[in-house]
C-alpha cells in the first residue's frame, strides 16, 4: 500500500472514494486540466499522483461511426 500525503487523504474524504478508482475516473470524464482545477491541485501534482499509483493514461482516436470498449481485468 501506498503512503499517502495528507492534501490526498483531504481530496479522499472530499469525494468518499480511494484516488485510486477517483483519478481513472475523473480523467475519462473530465480530463486532466479539468481535473486539476476541480481537485483543486496543480497539474504536476496530479501528474505524480497518476504516476505514484501506477495509472497509465493512452489517447484513442476514433472515427467516426466508431466506438472503444474498455475492458477491465481483475
Amino acid at each position: 500500500m501506498l503512503r499517502k500525503t495528507r492534501l490526498m487523504r483531504q481530496v479522499e474524504e472530499r469525494y468518499q472514494r480511494p484516488l485510486e478508482k477517483l483519478l481513472p475516473e475523473m480523467y475519462n470524464e473530465k480530463g486532466l486540466p479539468a481535473m486539476a482545477d476541480e481537485l483543486g491541485i496543480s497539474r504536476g501534482t496530479l501528474w505524480y499522483w497518476l504516476l505514484k499509483f501506477g495509472i497509465h493514461l493512452r489517447r484513442v482516436a476514433v472515427a467516426p461511426g466508431e466506438t472503444l470498449e474498455v475492458k477491465r481485468s481483475g
